[in-house]
């Protein structure tokens, strides 16, 4: 392996490093739960991909090929991060935010969240 492929091993992983430790501490400093929702689920999913970058490209350089299960863990990072964050979001809306303190839509329908119910 050469030098300058262990340096960039070497700045993935200080990257994802302190991309988690910045998620973190955004985590625990953040005031509102909205905020702190989204240190979290942007900055950590960071560091994990520059994580996991650097384990694939130490494991084709060293020619064992990159391996199914850092695809998979990579593949579910991506995929349920975001969705997790959304989820939570929708719940805080839905319990701390009044419908009539929201801002209109400005298409003459209601907030997705706050879908009114279908009449009978």
């Amino acid at each position: 392996m050469t030098a300058l492929a262990e340096y960039a091993i070497a700045a993935l992983l200080i990257l994802g490093g302190l991309f988690g430790l910045i998620g973190s501490f955004g985590l625990l400093k953040l005031r509102d739960p909205m905020q702190r929702l989204h240190a979290p689920t942007k900055a950590t999913t960071i560091g994990v991909g520059a994580a996991l970058i650097a384990a694939a490209l130490d494991m084709v350089l060293l020619g064992q090929g990159i391996t199914w299960q850092s695809v998979l863990v990579a593949a579910f990072l991506f995929l349920t991060a975001p969705l997790s964050a959304l989820f939570l979001a929708k719940t805080h809306l839905l319990r701390t935010i009044a419908r009539k303190d929201l801002p209109k839509t400005g298409t003459g329908g209601d907030w997705a969240t706050f879908r009114a119910k279908p009449q009978k």
